[in-house]
């Protein structure tokens, strides 16, 4: 019921918390938990956080096979928003297989059809830097968090200089499927009602040149438990079935000196960012996350000192 109202009041953030906290709880109540999945799933697609939602609806459906607002709300808007067209078909010919009246369906299986193109992936991260610098998100982060940024000493490189705007080869190919560009130019750093900072944080996947974006980070909030959302269900690219929440390895890297500093998954984002080689550059965190001992990751890591806790 709390995060219902926060859902009404568009708190989605609150909405979140309320709901998983309800989930914790295990009730033992398939019925009631897959309605708290839906429910979350839809507050994470309103913060953009479309990993999230999709894999609370898989949950969702899981407890319910049946359960039509879970798929129409999670797998099939968040393909949409993905641009994952062929998966939106094919979610919107199984619902109509339970339902074959549903309008919402219907119109969802039409736009997909039409919406459905090759569509190329960018291939440079530079693109996503010089995207988020754009003086209009700068300015909205200055001007809203900047004291409260400063206050719990976060390092922000707002103006990449020549040599920061050089992408090492590492992340040069990595690409930004089903990553909008409106995504990347409107989501900044904000304070919500309690005063605390609400983050975008970029994840990485170096080895398989793919990218999560998470549009509100709450500053307190583990790392552990976002991977838990994001990886309930394995990623499509993930063949050898690899990227489980605990066989997962975190990393910042400290580009100036070819350094790479393990993070605890255990610890919150703001634990990360108060670390001394931990510059924020345009505004938007980022990780680098490898399966734990991989060839992929001692390869990357050659002719680099790496820190570990």
């Amino acid at each position: 019921n709390e995060g219902n109202e926060y859902f009404k009041e568009k708190d989605y953030g609150r909405a979140v918390a309320a709901y998983s906290e309800g989930l914790r709880k295990k009730c033992g109540d398939p019925e009631l938990d897959a309605v708290l999945l839906t429910n979350r799933g839809a507050a994470h697609f309103h913060l953009g956080n479309y990993r999230s939602a999709l894999n609370d609806a898989i949950q969702a459906k899981k407890l319910k096979p049946t359960h039509l607002k879970a798929i129409i709300r999670g797998k099939i808007l968040c393909h949409m928003e993905l641009k994952n067209f062929s998966e939106a078909i094919a979610w919107c010919e199984e619902g109509l297989e339970i339902d074959p009246r549903e309008k919402k369906l219907v119109e969802m299986r039409a736009k997909a059809d039409k919406l459905k193109v090759n569509i190329k992936a960018v291939k440079h991260l530079q693109w996503l830097s010089s995207a988020l610098c754009q003086e209009s998100l700068l300015g909205s982060l200055v001007e809203e968090c900047s004291i409260e940024v400063s206050e719990r000493n976060i390092k922000l490189v707002l103006e990449p200089s020549n040599e920061e705007e050089e992408v090492s080869d590492g992340l040069a190919e990595i690409s930004l499927d089903g990553f909008h560009s409106d995504n990347a130019t409107g989501a900044k750093v904000h304070l919500d009602a309690d005063g605390n900072l609400n983050w975008p944080v970029l994840f990485l996947y170096p080895e398989h040149e793919q990218t999560d974006f998470t549009v509100a980070f709450h500053e307190n909030s583990r790392f552990i438990d976002h991977l838990m959302v994001m990886f309930a269900e394995l990623p499509p690219w993930d063949l050898e079935r690899k990227y489980l929440p605990s066989n997962l390895e975190l990393y910042f890297e400290d580009e100036e000196r070819a350094e790479m500093y393990e993070v605890n998954p255990e610890h919150t984002l703001l634990q990360v960012l108060q670390h001394e080689r931990y510059f924020v550059k345009a505004g938007t965190p980022t990780v680098l996350v490898f399966v734990k001992r991989s060839p992929f990751s001692k390869k990357y890591f050659s002719g680099k000192k790496v820190h570990r806790p």
